[in-house]
């Protein structure tokens, strides 16, 4: 019972990363072609994830999806509508169990999927989680109105060079990071959205305390900023 007890604890710990010497990279597929802009100075957003989304151990409006809000609203672009699909410990499978039982109703100016490292945690398979990925990437297209220039994938970030995975020591769990983010990768090239790799700035983590969240494991406010920059940077080329 203890054993059982200890490992829900862990798994509804879940995750962490990034840094500005390392700043996030973006990229779109050669294949890409701009769907039309948003023309609107208030526009609706849709988050889905796991605890990086959640904001796991900071305060809410520390989570990158609300840092993101903030800092379009400073361009004169309000998010009015933002709704966040994601809590600690999902999975892939998990959280299209969610969205299944509660679909959004509407279509969004932007959605942001970042996924899958309860599945690269848990030991799931890497078939399953392309599987997966895949269905739910295609809806977070269908959830921005079939606009694909509207949907943006994050990369899981290396909780392995935390105090919680071992600070750096444990170089399995980077690897695995690496080879579930070639599959995420891979699918967002095939969808044509834009991917935004965090997974290197969020190794800094390892020489730099600020970044990791007062649990040892999560994302800090600051790392959160850096996501959110980049993804702003990203949304003004589609505003």
């Amino acid at each position: 019972m203890k054993v059982a007890l200890a490992c829900f604890i862990v798994l509804n710990l879940f995750c962490r990363c990034s840094k500005k010497s390392n700043d996030p990279v973006l990229t779109r597929p050669l294949s890409h072609k701009p769907d039309t802009a948003i023309t609107a100075k208030q526009i609706s957003y849709l988050a889905l994830g796991d605890s990086y989304t959640f904001g796991q151990s900071v305060q809410q409006s520390e989570s990158f999806p609300f840092q993101l809000s903030a800092k379009l609203k400073n361009h004169n672009v309000e998010v009015v509508d933002l709704q966040v699909i994601a809590r600690s410990g999902w999975t892939t499978g998990e959280l299209q169990q969610v969205i299944n039982t509660n679909k959004p109703a509407k279509t969004f100016d932007i959605v942001t999927l970042l996924i899958g490292v309860n599945n690269q945690y848990r030991g799931y398979s890497k078939d399953t989680y392309r599987k997966e990925f895949a269905r739910l990437l295609k809806q977070a297209v269908e959830f921005a109105g079939g606009k694909k220039n509207r949907v943006f994938v994050l990369s899981i970030p290396d909780w392995g060079v935390t105090p919680f995975g071992g600070s750096g020591t444990n170089k399995l769990i980077s690897a695995e990071i690496d080879a579930f983010n070639q599959i995420n990768r891979a699918e967002s090239e095939k969808e044509s959205v834009t991917y935004i790799d965090i997974t290197a700035g969020s190794r800094s983590a390892l020489n730099d305390a600020s970044l990791v969240a007062s649990d040892g494991l999560h994302p800090s406010a600051k790392m959160y900023s850096y996501w959110a920059d980049a993804l702003y940077n990203a949304i003004l080329n589609v505003i």
